[in-house]
């Protein structure tokens, strides 16, 4: 049994005894004892919730935290896409080619793989996409990068990435562009749907979603 457990049935125990004893309650001695019982007993509670509080511990800031982007047609209006995904930094290192390798599925991000929901039908190039949530794996090469949509969601990293779940893959080409510090998604509205920009290091790719 816990202490707390221990503490309360005692208490009781004090409540009780001083409730079937009345010749006893009725003395002044005996109410003064009671009463200092009482308080010892609730001030003891009282320690041991704080303590229990206090002794909680919670993990730091993720080095890669989540962040999330949205893309809507209008700043009132309802979203159309969203984007929730980790967002790992450079620190000086070389990134595609070397920390993120040519020609293999990336999670497009850090951690969890990176989750975007449609709340409307779409089209990537000519491919259509029902409304719901997906993951985003992409194959990063030097020119260009192969964007895929697949069913599988709550996945950890492209570990255990599975081809037969896509739902749409394109190519897209790589644009040279100013040193991106974090690893950034963001969407730029065009005449029939929008494109939502990746970008890490000195590369971006724009991937086109119309609707």
């Amino acid at each position: 049994r816990s202490k707390l457990t221990s503490i309360a049935d005692w208490l009781l125990s004090c409540l009780l005894f001083s409730s079937f004893s009345s010749d006893w309650f009725w003395s002044s001695s005996l109410v003064s004892l009671s009463f200092s019982l009482f308080l010892s007993s609730l001030s003891r509670l009282f320690w041991l919730f704080s303590l229990n509080v206090s002794a909680q511990k919670f993990s730091d800031i993720d080095k890669s935290p989540h962040d999330i982007s949205y893309f809507k047609a209008k700043r009132n209006a309802p979203p159309v896409v969203k984007v929730l995904y980790g967002r790992p930094q450079k620190k000086g290192r070389n990134i595609f080619g070397s920390l993120v390798p040519y020609g293999k599925v990336w999670r497009t991000g850090a951690n969890e793989a990176t989750e975007i929901t449609f709340f409307q039908d779409v089209k990537l190039g000519e491919q259509e996409i029902k409304a719901g949530t997906y993951t985003l794996f992409t194959i990063p090469n030097k020119n260009s990068w192969t964007i895929i949509i697949n069913s599988d969601t709550d996945v950890w990293g492209s570990y255990y990435y599975d081809k037969d779940k896509d739902v749409a893959r394109l190519d897209v080409p790589t644009r040279n562009t100013d040193v991106v510090e974090y690893f950034s998604i963001a969407f730029t509205k065009e005449t029939d749907g929008t494109s939502m920009i990746l970008a890490w290091d000195n590369i971006s790719v724009a991937v086109p979603f119309s609707f």
